[in-house]
């Protein structure tokens, strides 16, 4: 594995490292203030690694949610990763021994990083995806242990940091914003979670949603196919 690759790899993750540890922290801290321990923490990020999900499984746990509930949640919550996972079959088919790992890891900021990376010569391109997935789990399961950590050593009002994960994917569609010309996904997500907020209520408005906007991006095809061709 050359120097370059690695360093490459590295410098790409900055981002997703100061977003990561941030929110494992935050993790952490929620999880010890429901009354499990930091280890439970490092557990639950090394062997789900799923942000959103562990944020959610924090009430989840606390509340005695059956494995019915848990599983349909998640479902709901993680469905995102079928149309993540289905764009990264032909990047990932020659990766070898490290797809498995590598399909697990493919968190949100970690498919930013290698759905469609512009990679400098030099750098090697299947090793670029391991270590990136690599590194963006390490800095959460740091993260995760540092916030128990901190939960059971300092006194935390917990309140309001479960808010660190919406900020987060704010700040991704920002960037995915700046950084495409091609808008009407983004704002067909945004009108259709609008309208079933209107319509369904807060409590209720998310799996609506996750239904409505496949069936939006598969009626628009035809259109954001042209305006992708115009933009090229």
């Amino acid at each position: 594995m050359n120097k370059k690759t690695v360093k490459y790899s590295f410098l790409a993750s900055l981002p997703v490292m100061a977003g990561y540890i941030v929110l494992g922290i935050g993790f952490g801290i929620l999880l010890y203030d429901k009354g499990y321990s930091f280890w439970w923490a490092i557990l639950m990020s090394v062997t789900i690694y799923a942000g959103s999900m562990q944020y959610v499984g924090v009430g989840l746990l606390a509340g005695g949610a059956s494995l019915i509930s848990a599983a349909i949640m998640t479902l709901m919550v993680n469905a995102r990763h079928l149309f993540y996972g289905i764009s990264m079959v032909e990047k990932y088919r020659d990766t070898g021994a490290s797809k498995p790992y590598l399909i697990y890891a493919l968190t949100d900021e970690t498919y930013s990083l290698v759905c469609d990376p512009e990679l400098p010569e030099g750098v090697d391109r299947k090793k670029y995806y391991l270590l990136v997935s690599l590194m963006d789990q390490s800095y959460w399961v740091f993260g995760s242990f540092l916030g128990g950590f901190l939960g059971s050593a300092l006194k935390f009002n917990s309140q309001g940091i479960d808010f660190a994960m919406t900020a987060l994917f704010v700040v991704i569609f920002v960037e995915q914003w700046e950084k495409t010309k091609q808008h009407i996904p983004a704002l067909l997500g945004l009108t259709l979670s609008l309208i079933c907020l209107l319509i369904f209520g807060p409590d209720e408005f998310l799996i609506p949603t996750m239904l409505c906007i496949p069936v939006g991006l598969f009626l628009l095809k035809g259109r954001i196919a042209k305006e992708e061709e115009k933009n090229d």
